[in-house]
């Protein structure tokens, strides 16, 4: 099994890179994230996925952790094969993913091409778990128990009022998460609101 390659880049395609290792050249799917940070004759360390099928082995590559413990996370979903996961990771960063799963914002994961609605479901409900355990989500578990009021969660409010004022859900419900944690359990609504605002103004 090939876990890492450390070489020269030959060439790098659409969907792909050759990576040369002591003359020997490895071809590597990867997502574009990673292919846009790879510059053909220059060096790259790639952690790399193998994945052996009945008639290929098939190389996977990644240049950080992060981005390959997800793309194994993904790929533990049904529906979700290898090219999927390289979709998803080519539109959505680590910490986009982790916290649209824990934001259950299942519009964001419905973007990638290859995921429609049903396995952005999936997805969301799946992984909820993992998102916490193996994202970069800046979630804490804590920050997502506040006391609920009598029109639900300071939580769920505040992410709606910023969603109304024209805030994607997952970058509102991530400066909230961040902005409770800080100001702690006592915080008002108003209070909340304000401080993610000036979150996302930063």
């Amino acid at each position: 099994m090939i876990a890492k390659l450390k070489g020269i880049v030959d060439s790098v395609d659409t969907d792909s890179a050759v990576i040369d290792v002591g003359g020997v050249g490895y071809l590597v799917s990867a997502s574009s994230r990673t292919l846009r940070d790879l510059v053909a004759g220059g060096p790259a360390t790639m952690l790399v996925e193998t994945i052996v099928r009945e008639d290929a082995i098939a190389l996977y590559g990644f240049l950080e952790t992060a981005e390959r413990d997800w793309f194994r996370i993904l790929t533990t979903v049904q529906g979700v094969g290898a090219r999927v996961g390289l979709s998803i990771l080519s539109t959505l960063s680590p910490d986009e993913i982790a916290r649209a799963i824990t934001a259950q914002d299942k519009a964001t994961l419905s973007r990638p091409a290859g995921v429609g609605a049903k396995l952005a479901a999936r997805l969301a409900t799946e992984l909820k778990d993992k998102a916490v355990a193996f994202g970069a989500a800046p979630v804490s578990a804590a920050a997502m128990v506040v006391p609920a009021g009598p029109g639900g969660s300071i939580n769920e409010d505040a992410v709606s009022a910023l969603v109304n004022l024209g805030y994607k859900r997952v970058e509102a419900f991530g400066a909230v998460a961040r902005v409770t944690q800080r100001l702690g359990e006592g915080a008002t609504l108003d209070a909340v609101i304000r401080a993610a605002l000036q979150e996302l103004a930063r």
